[in-house]
Formats: C-alpha cells, structure tokens, sequence
C-alpha cells in the first residue's frame, strides 16, 4: 500500500478555507430560505422547474442536473407534492418515466424567495470579488466539477419568465 499524499500546510489551508466559505454560503442560504418558508433542497428544486419549459421536466433529468441519487430525489418530491409545490405524473413518451411539474404555489415560494436569495449570495460572495476574481473561481469550479463527474450536467433551458432565471 502506497502513502497516501497528505496535504501540505498551504494546501490544508486552501482545503479549510474552501470548507468555511462553502459552509459560510450554505448558513446564511439556510436561514434566507427559512425566512421565506422553504429549504434549500426545495429551492434547488424549484428553481430549474420554474426555468423549464412549461414549468416541467422529468424526474431523472432533474435529478441528474441536481446530482441526487434516485432515493434522495423521490424522497424531496414527495415531500414537495404533499406541501402543494409540485406535482407528478406519467411521462406521456415513455410508460417508466416520470414528470414533475412547478405548480402555482411552488411558482409563488420561489418568486418569493429568490429576491432574498440574490442578496445573500450577492452579501456573502459575489459582492467580495472583483471580476478577475469571479473567472478565477468560475474556471476553477468548472474544472473541480468536470474532475468530480459534473461537467455534463446542462442546466434546464429556460422557458422564459422563471422567478429564478437570474440566479
């Protein structure tokens, strides 16, 4: 068995520091989304379903785009469509699939949080950066996400007027 390749003291350093500001994100997030009466995960969901195509897309694809395994996805949309935010039903192309649909009152929490939402990001991220800054972690990102597997993961094309389109 090999030595593993330990980190270096800068490379720790960056390794933490990655960690409190994703940590950092996620709180202030965390408590935006509560103040509006929804979760993350909720809002990770409506958000590509308010940008889709008549507000709709089918399940594996949206799980796919989210990076959640079949279990997780199923669990949150249930969740979801006994809350009223989203509904399901048969893929009309293909007996084993399945869509869910942004409903109107899932359309009204995310319009209703993403205001909140933008100005947390833009407080505790974007605001803090200078533009040589943003395509420095913009790459980067990019190439941590193709190295994990996520680099053909397409976002939903807009359907136009989503309450989350800008962010």
């Amino acid at each position: 068995m090999t030595e593993p390749r330990w980190l270096n003291p800068q490379e720790r350093r960056t390794w933490r520091a990655y960690l409190r500001m994703q940590r950092a994100v996620e709180v202030a997030a965390d408590r935006q989304f509560g103040a509006a009466g929804i979760s993350r995960p909720e809002y990770e969901v409506l958000v590509p379903l308010s940008e889709a195509e008549e507000r709709t897309l089918r399940v594996r694809d949206l799980a796919r785009w989210l990076g959640w395994d079949r279990s997780r996805i199923a669990h949150q949309l249930r969740r979801m469509e006994q809350r009223g935010l989203i509904t399901r039903s048969d893929c009309p192309e293909d007996a084993r699939g399945t869509m869910v649909r942004l409903t109107d009152q899932g359309y009204e929490a995310v319009a209703a949080a993403a205001p909140g939402h933008v100005e947390i990001i833009r407080r505790v991220l974007i605001d803090l950066i200078d533009p040589d800054e943003m395509a420095q972690l913009t790459a980067i990102a990019e190439r941590v996400a193709a190295a994990a597997g996520y680099a053909d993961l397409p976002y939903p094309e807009s359907g136009g007027g989503s309450a989350g389109q800008r962010l």
